[in-house]
């Protein structure tokens, strides 16, 4: 099953317009904040850190340009053809890979992991924003990925998080203008269930080893200057041993 044509359409458009400074786009805040902390998570669970790295849903490559100073292999990889020009271009000297990939696509997933192997894998904010239909595809697409050795690591927004959002998309002066393209685009952000996401990760055989909650922080900030967090989840998940 791949993706909708919509959702893809959607990215496609959404990515054809966004600038190519870094930290224009919403969710585009600095490594340090997000894939860094992330990574402090994640690392004490990998399995084998000598595995090749896919940070699925790449955009336009901020972070996986961060992982590619840490790791030896790392495969940006996303649906948007667009979101891969960006990567490129911000990536002249080639630290990362990158790759069109429709994980929810399962010969697609299969074909990369043909050619990887076992991968650790990094997914944020991807299953938030995806038709619902799709996210089951898209979650069994990580643990092919994966395979027997690698693990993934989950941050989506919370429930809560679509709250703030639609709070922000209807403010009297409108979203903030970094977050105006997302909901112009026909991208709904915010709309999976808190619960839905380790279920997910069971129907496609993985195991949550861990799991917390932190905010996810954004390039956006509110009228009085403040910097605009949303509630997030993280799992770390692997095939069990």
């Amino acid at each position: 099953m791949s993706v909708t044509s919509r959702y893809r359409e959607a990215w496609e458009s959404f990515w054809r317009e966004a600038p190519e400074e870094q930290g224009a786009v919403f969710w585009d805040a600095e490594p340090t904040l997000t894939v860094g902390v992330h990574l402090a998570l994640f690392e004490p669970h990998l399995a084998a850190r000598d595995l090749p790295v896919v940070d699925l849903g790449c955009g336009n490559g901020t972070q996986t340009r961060f992982l590619a100073d840490r790791f030896p292999h790392v495969v940006g990889a996303d649906l948007s053809a667009a979101a891969l020009d960006h990567a490129h271009h911000a990536d002249p000297a080639g630290q990362a890979a990158y790759r069109l990939l429709d994980a929810a696509e399962k010969s697609e997933a299969e074909t990369l992991h043909a050619e990887l192997g076992d991968a650790n894998v990094y997914m944020r904010g991807v299953l938030h924003q995806a038709e619902p239909d799709d996210r089951q595809p898209l979650v069994d697409g990580l643990a092919t990925l994966a395979g027997e050795r690698g693990r993934v690591f989950v941050v989506e927004l919370a429930e809560a998080a679509g709250l703030v959002l639609r709070d922000l998309a209807q403010s009297g002066d409108g979203p903030p203008a970094k977050l105006a393209p997302v909901f112009r685009h026909g991208i709904a952000p915010g709309e999976v269930a808190d619960a839905a996401v380790p279920e997910y990760l069971r129907a496609a055989g993985l195991t949550v080893v861990a799991s917390g909650e932190l905010p996810l922080v954004t390039t956006e900030y509110t009228a009085d200057g403040s910097r605009i967090e949303l509630p997030s989840r993280w799992l770390v998940a692997g095939r069990a041993n």
